[in-house]
């Protein structure tokens, strides 16, 4: 059996710090094979390490590199995670990700929502925003000032399509190993409208595929963006992390087409996890 595999890209900006913690407490509960991946930019080394001459911003970062590796494993090892290492690979950012997924037959990319050279206060970086567009696996992000705690709630968007059948008990998986409560939400909106009828139609279709206890169906209804009718509700119900799933006619797809990066903006304070395959 394939042993999960997560891959972690940072740039020691603070973001990618957090994402790293809780790319090593997931890590831990699944047992699994995590890489952080440090792909060397002259523009971040200019803002991380002030004063350095030509080629000692790359030393730095390898030295950086290891250092974090020594403390997930001294931290997170004995506590479940499988493996730690470290990698640096030269080449453009978004694709230098991609690629490195791939040939570690990732099962999950956590990385934060902005870069060194990123910040932009309620926005959401470019890099992450076409990771989470072209990745072929699961997407985690992480915002800036969120650090990890045990998730008491996730929130599954939902269009009830039929591939949500199968992304539900994804969410499930991640729910149970927490022992999180599960709320599964669809916003409704003057254009995507349902009324209750048809709403508890669609939830006893996807019941059954929700094998836990702690599962509430919700129909919710704001009268425009059905992002902020998301974000409303992630406040008042203090949910924990949001899951969508990235597929056409699915809430992903409502949410985020236009404009990906401003759109994700609605969620800065809470970390989102793009289902990506099925």
């Amino acid at each position: 059996m394939k042993t999960y595999t997560i891959l972690c890209p940072t740039d020691f900006s603070e973001c990618s710090l957090n994402a790293i913690e809780y790319a090593a407490k997931l890590g831990e509960k699944w047992n699994a094979n995590l890489f952080l991946l440090h792909v060397p930019d002259k523009e971040d080394y200019e803002k991380l390490f002030p004063g350095a001459a030509p080629g000692e911003g790359l030393q730095t970062a390898k030295k950086k590199l290891e250092s974090l590796v020594a403390a997930v494993r001294e931290e997170s090892l004995s506590r479940g995670l499988n493996s730690c290492s470290g990698l640096l690979k030269e080449g453009k950012t978004i694709s230098t990700i991609l690629n490195c997924a791939e040939v570690e037959a990732a099962d999950l990319i956590v990385m934060g929502t902005e870069g060194i050279n990123e910040f932009k206060k309620n926005y959401i970086g470019t890099k992450s925003s076409k990771v989470v567009q072209s990745a072929d696996c699961d997407v985690f992000i992480v915002p800036r000032k969120v650090f990890f705690k045990i998730p008491r709630k996730v929130v599954y968007a939902t269009n009830y399509q039929e591939e949500d059948k199968l992304a539900i008990q994804r969410v499930v998986d991640f729910a149970k190993v927490f022992d999180s409560e599960l709320d599964v939400v669809h916003v409704s909106t003057r254009i995507h409208t349902i009324d209750k009828a048809l709403h508890l139609t669609m939830v006893e279709e996807v019941e059954p595929f929700v094998a836990m206890e702690k599962v509430n169906f919700v129909l919710k209804s704001y009268r425009d963006d059905p992002g902020l009718g998301l974000e409303n509700y992630l406040i008042t119900a203090k949910g924990n992390v949001l899951f969508t799933l990235s597929k056409k006619k699915t809430f992903f797809e409502q949410l985020f087409t236009k404009n990906l990066s401003k759109k994700m903006s609605y969620f800065i304070n809470k970390p989102l996890y793009v289902i990506k395959r099925l």
